[in-house]
């Protein structure tokens, strides 16, 4: 993982990613070590978090590790990448795919 990626746990979610929400969006990835799909998202996740540095924030979450969150927000497939912005979800993006259409949702949210 990349330094500009850091993971975040249920313990420290309502810090690093709702309160950190208020100041600028935050991207997190809920992912798992077992999940291919995942594990083929990862490189543009990394890409994405080096090219909107300083605008958004990039975060990852292990859904086996960490219950709380994956419950809150109702995760049911991995990877599911969810945008925050004021401490709510902004949007959702399920699955692995390509980077555009990620880059289409940050564009609605980040200006």
């Amino acid at each position: 993982m990349s330094e500009t990626l850091q993971s975040v746990t249920d313990g420290n979610f309502e810090a690093e990613v709702l309160a950190a929400s208020k100041t600028q969006p935050v991207l997190v990835d809920f992912w798992a070590e077992w999940c291919r799909p995942c594990h083929m998202l990862a490189p543009t996740v990394e890409q994405l978090a080096t090219e909107y540095a300083g605008k958004l924030k990039v975060v990852k979450m292990n859904v086996d590790e960490n219950s709380n969150a994956t419950f809150r927000y109702n995760i049911r497939g991995i990877p599911t990448l969810l945008l925050f912005k004021d401490g709510e979800v902004a949007d959702q993006i399920v699955g692995a795919v390509p980077k555009e259409q990620i880059q289409r949702v940050l564009g609605r949210v980040i200006a």
